[in-house]
């Protein structure tokens, strides 16, 4: 009888471990590769964190169940003329507004730009500002080299390679850095 107990006892645990895994969303829109490339080291970051499952989607397949379900929502933009994609404008457009079911979901941002200064930064501060329109809360990368989340630069040497097909280790280390950090937080703030 104490071994079926002792049995029980592990499988509840297991149990009630997987269903409280925490869901991190990580979305973006690519035309070149490098965003998805950069979605990838989030991803790689964040599953480097015991208690999390990591979802890797293109926005033009995410639905709103995904965004409902997720504990953390991270969003990828490539730099257009500094402004998100119009697919980006589109996709958080779309986000579930009325009631605020996003409300409190853990909140971050990424970009990839081709040249220095190109508007990365303006970038991932217009994905966190529509997140905290829908009362999410927002964080950047674990320190202050990435304030804002993760970008990478893409053509522009030193850090690309003229071809605008080429992340440079040091933006990869950060998006990584970036999907650790809302990781960690998700299993910090949801319990």
């Amino acid at each position: 009888m104490i071994r079926f107990k002792i049995l029980l006892f592990f499988l509840v645990c297991s149990v009630t471990s997987a269903v409280a895994q925490k869901k991190i969303l990580i979305t973006y829109h690519s035309e070149t590769g490098n965003t998805e490339r950069m979605a990838q080291a989030v991803a790689k970051g964040a599953g480097t964190v015991e208690g999390v499952q990591v979802l890797v989607m293109d926005v033009s397949e995410v639905e709103e169940e995904h965004l409902l379900d997720a504990t953390a929502i991270i969003v990828g933009s490539p730099v257009y003329n500094a402004n998100v994609s119009p697919q980006i404008s589109a996709f958080i457009a779309s986000w579930p507004f009325e009631g605020q079911p996003l409300k409190n979901k853990i909140g971050a941002a990424f970009a990839t730009a081709g040249g220095i200064s190109a508007g990365e930064e303006i970038v991932q501060m217009n994905i966190l500002q529509s997140m905290l329109v829908f009362g999410m809360i927002v964080v950047g990368g674990p320190d202050w080299t990435q304030p804002f989340g993760a970008s990478a630069i893409t053509y522009e040497e030193p850090f690309g390679t003229g071809d605008g097909d080429h992340i440079a280790v040091q933006f990869l280390e950060k998006g990584k850095a970036l999907g650790r950090r809302v990781a960690e937080l998700c299993l910090l703030i949801a319990n």
